[in-house]
C-alpha cells in the first residue's frame, strides 16, 4: 500500500542553507507502538515523487521511541511539500508487508487519509514559507 518507501534509509537529513532563504522544517510522529528500530521520512516537493521520494526529494530519520519522535529537515526553501513517513521496527529498511497490507506504522503530513492506497500529493501538502514550521503526524498501523 506504501510502496517505495524503503528508499527512505538511503539519504540522511540534508541541513543546508538553501540559497532564496526558508525555514527550519521539523515533524513530530505519535503513536509509535514501540521503541524498535528507527522512523524514516522523506519530503516531496512534487505530485510525481509522492509517496515513494525517489528523485530531488529530502530524507530524514531518527532512532525509533516508544510514544514519540521529532524528525528535523533542516532549512527549506519556501514552497509546496509533502511528507511520507513509516515506523521501520525492525529496522531492515523498508516497509514491511503482509498480502499487500503494511506491517509497520505509517503516515503522512496533514494525516491525510488513506484509502485504497497512499493519499495524492494534494491531499498530504502544506506550505513552508520563511518562518519555521513544525508539523504534527499520527503513525497509523494497520497489523
Amino acid at each position: 500500500m506504501v510502496p517505495g518507501l524503503a528508499v527512505l534509509c538511503l539519504a540522511a537529513s540534508v541541513h543546508a542553507e538553501p540559497a532564496g532563504g526558508g525555514a527550519d522544517l521539523s515533524v513530530t510522529v505519535s503513536g509509535l507502538r514501540s521503541g524498535h528500530g528507527q522512523v524514516l521520512a522523506c519530503l516531496a516537493e512534487t505530485a510525481a515523487a509522492f509517496p515513494n521520494c525517489r528523485s530531488n526529494s529530502r530524507h530524514a530519520k531518527v532512532a525509533a521511541a516508544a510514544g514519540e519522535v521529532t524528525l528535523d529537515f533542516g532549512v527549506v526553501p519556501p514552497g509546496t511539500y509533502a511528507i511520507a513517513l513509516f515506523h521501520d521496527e525492525n529496522g531492515n529498511g523498508k516497509m514491511d508487508k503482509m498480502m499487500m497490507i503494511p506491517r509497520e506504522g505509517f503516515g503522512f503530513s496533514r494525516d491525510a487519509p488513506v484509502r485504497m492506497g497512499p493519499p495524492s500529493f494534494a491531499a498530504a501538502a502544506f506550505a513552508a514559507g520563511t518562518r519555521p514550521e513544525h508539523l504534527r503526524v499520527k503513525l497509523r498501523y494497520m497489523l
